[in-house]
């Protein structure tokens, strides 16, 4: 993740807001929230941090509707189209969950979201909630509460830990 967020911040990143930035990279799967507070903190745009952690969890906040709302019918439509290897990927990554978020439910949903490790986030728990046919309610706000979980987490490392490593 390293290497792409100094590709994003030495690139994109000159040429668009520090803001936009922020949101655009939290937007991103498997980068997300986490790498959006890295960029926004000490080692590269140094945002004050109220406004990192709102960048970063609105761009991370956006894709979770569409995700929850159409992930099924994408994947269908992949499945049509040559791509079963690719749909394949990503009905085992959430099906390897299935266990965990089923046993703990909503909370379950909530941590795998919130403890920023790589492979959970948004993307991930917007997957495999649309795929376990979770309410949809629930589901959304599970993750949204996973979301602010990981934006506490990834601001202590990222604008204290790291940044004091960085900056």
């Amino acid at each position: 993740m390293q290497g792409f967020l100094e590709w994003w911040y030495s690139g994109v990143g000159q040429h668009i807001s520090r803001e936009l930035s922020v949101m655009l990279v939290s937007m991103i799967p498997l980068i997300e929230e986490r790498g959006g507070l890295i960029l926004a903190g000490p080692g590269f745009f140094q945002l004050p941090i109220v406004q990192g952690v709102f960048w970063a969890v609105i761009g991370n906040i956006i894709p979770i509707p569409f995700v929850l709302l159409f992930i099924k019918k994408i994947l269908h439509w992949m499945a049509a189209h040559h791509l079963h290897s690719m749909v394949h990927v990503l009905e085992q990554k959430a099906y390897k969950n299935r266990d965990k978020i089923e046993k703990y439910g909503f909370w379950g949903l909530v941590l795998f979201v919130g403890i920023p490790l790589p492979g959970t986030g948004a993307w991930s728990g917007s997957l495999i909630a649309a795929l376990l046919d979770m309410d949809l309610k629930r589901a959304s706000l599970s993750i949204l509460l996973g979301v602010f979980m990981a934006a506490v987490i990834m601001t202590f490392l990222s604008y204290g830990v790291i940044g004091s490593f960085v900056g």
